[in-house]
């Protein structure tokens, strides 16, 4: 799996290109050497990262959600507005890897990234598709990707770099940007005091991409969920506000889901 996407690495270190001369590293040819884990994800930070990301009982009720199909509207829509070719689809905040797996599997020829700081998430997402590696990797800092290597990037509910997104896609790319609705989880926000979507979210995602994108196209996306008691805990504990909310603070419920997905291109 790594293999696939090892002709778009490159070193964090000098931004050398990346060979892998042995079963469970990645070198340079200035020799710095990076260990590919166990579970197959390839650590590429130059040092420590400031966050751990998402925790293992995040990462548990992410899966477990997901699994559920509650989602799946999403990963239509990605694998929809992505055109990919048999490019490189970079998924910024890759989580377990599954809306990246959509992706890639509706796009048979294309191979994939997934990024992420979160450990236990990239255990997961490197075994999400055979066509998809997965990189411990920094999203605030230079991406360890060669310039215009992307044919599309996806960033789904996860912080973004727009200079380094901007570098990495090719002038004819897509970056693909998921993102809460207003109303997104309204009744949970409202019963559970989970986090608010910020009324500005719009104008600080454009602000965060920069000058080096136009809009494509928007367009919003919704279901009402109709939950246990289990999968509305799960719900829960998948989100921001898990570590404020008691684990027993549930019940059945229907929940409306909605997002925005806003198609870039550079500029």
């Amino acid at each position: 799996m790594i293999d696939g996407a090892l002709p778009y690495l490159r070193c964090p270190v000098c931004g050398g290109a990346l060979t892998r001369p042995a079963e469970r590293a990645l070198r340079c040819p200035l020799g710095h050497s990076f260990d590919i884990a166990r579970q197959g994800y390839v650590n590429l930070t130059a040092g420590r990262t400031p966050h751990s990301g998402d925790s293992v009982e995040m990462i548990e009720d992410r899966e477990a959600f997901l699994a559920e199909g509650h989602y799946d509207f999403i990963a239509e829509a990605l694998a929809e507005a992505a055109h990919p070719g048999d490019g490189l689809v970079v998924d910024a905040g890759t989580g377990t890897g599954r809306y990246l797996a959509g992706v890639l599997d509706a796009h048979p020829a294309a191979r994939g990234l997934g990024i992420d700081v979160s450990k236990p998430a990239l255990r997961r997402a490197a075994r999400a598709h055979p066509r998809a590696a997965a990189a411990l990797a920094d999203l605030w800092s230079p991406l360890p990707l060669a310039d215009a290597s992307a044919s599309t990037v996806l960033n789904v509910f996860a912080p973004r770099n727009g200079p380094e997104f901007r570098r990495v896609l090719r002038s004819d790319g897509l970056l693909l940007v998921v993102t809460p609705a207003a109303d997104h989880l309204a009744e949970l926000i409202a019963e559970f005091g989970l986090i608010k979507v910020d009324p500005d979210k719009a104008e600080r995602v454009a602000d965060s991409l920069g000058g080096g994108f136009a809009v494509r196209s928007t367009s919003r996306h919704h279901r009402t969920l109709r939950l246990s008691e289990a999968e509305t805990r799960t719900l829960i504990g998948m989100t921001p506000s898990a570590r404020h909310v008691p684990r027993d603070a549930a019940g059945t419920h229907e929940v409306t889901a909605a997002v925005d997905l806003t198609a870039y291109q550079p500029i």
